[in-house]
């Protein structure tokens, strides 16, 4: 089945946090799970959270039993706010409401406005596919024949609810006839690369060796690795990108040691608003992630922990960013505001 599902009425997922040793699918009912499903990381991934919280709202949306368009518009507004308020750092989620709050004030009545608010969803999501697919076409051509890959985190088909952005550019390497290798950062404390990146990528039959985060350095030194391929959540106006936390480590790295640095993400990733990477809410999850690995604590008992789940890139450390229209390099400000003219 596909990551994320829409079937009657309903929202069917493939719950992440079950893979790759179970294969676990969620049928959603209500905006509350859905909610939930998006900060426990069930689902993740800035495009396919952006993808369900449409859904979400779509969801609560079709069980308002307001009919005035004034009530309707002031419940939907809380609904959206639920579901926006579970992750900070992925613009696509807020994007993904603004849609939907957008088509509640342009409906006529209540009864169009839920039908309008499915369809938009559905639209939604039928972008976030169809832009994955150009990213990885587009991406592919930087990827040399006979190539070894390193990736952190996890951009793939189940982080997008499409065929994925770096993945998705690894996969179409692969297709075009290169021999293409690839190095997977586990990316603690979640382990998405662990668990997620090399399952995808063994799904496609493509050759991966998994790695410490703390290891990168030393393959990138050794000359082991041609290009660094990562996802983003948010991508700020002069280029500087939030992703899965260690991804600043590993550009920073790259640089060091004159390996290109890509990022591939969609526009709907692209937050014009914010000037830089400074301007970037950076989620910090529970403490727990930390202490405790595989459910067993590892730490001791009171110690203090931070556990911020992204950090931002400046744009110096980026050599190009990926998108569904074009490969956009520095300066970044102009190449960035260029894509939406």
């Amino acid at each position: 089945m596909k990551p994320i599902e829409w079937v009657h009425g309903k929202l069917r997922i493939l719950d992440q946090t079950r893979l790759p040793l179970e294969h676990v699918v969620l049928q959603l009912e209500y905006y509350q799970e859905v909610a939930d499903a998006i900060k426990e990381l069930r689902v993740r991934g800035a495009p396919a959270i952006g993808v369900a919280g449409g859904y979400g709202i779509a969801m609560g949306a079709q069980k308002i039993k307001a009919s005035d368009k004034e009530g309707f518009v002031a419940e939907l507004a809380g609904i959206a706010e639920a579901i926006t308020s579970t992750r900070c750092t992925a613009v696509n989620l807020f994007k993904a409401a603004e849609r939907m709050k957008r088509v509640s004030l342009e409906g006529e009545d209540v009864e169009h406005i839920k039908a309008a608010l499915i369809a938009e969803a559905k639209n939604i999501h039928a972008e976030e596919e169809e832009s994955t697919k150009l990213i990885s076409k587009i991406g592919a051509e930087l990827i040399g024949d006979d190539s070894t890959v390193l990736t952190h985190c996890n951009a793939g088909g189940l982080a997008t609810a499409g065929c994925g952005t770096a993945l998705g550019v690894i996969v179409a390497a692969k297709d075009q006839g290169k021999n293409v290798r690839v190095f997977a950062d586990e990316t603690r404390p979640l382990l998405q690369g662990a668990r997620l990146t090399t399952w995808e990528l063994l799904q496609e039959g493509i050759p991966v060796t998994l790695i410490t985060d703390s290891m990168a350095g030393y393959f990138l030194g050794k000359g082991q690795v041609d290009c660094v391929i990562v996802g983003a959540d948010r991508i700020a106006a002069n280029g500087d990108v939030a992703n899965k936390i260690g991804t600043y480590t590993v550009a920073v790295l790259a640089k060091e040691n004159g390996v290109p640095f890509y990022v591939a993400a969609p526009l709907s990733t692209i937050d014009l608003s914010l000037s830089s990477g400074d301007e970037i809410p950076v989620e910090e999850r529970r403490s727990d992630e930390v202490t405790h690995f595989g459910g067993h604590r590892v730490a001791p008992e009171g110690i203090e922990v931070r556990n911020p789940a992204f950090d931002v890139t400046p744009h110096r450390y980026v050599t190009a960013i990926v998108t569904e229209r074009a490969v956009v390099r520095e300066p970044y400000e102009k190449g960035l505001r260029s894509l939406f003219d």
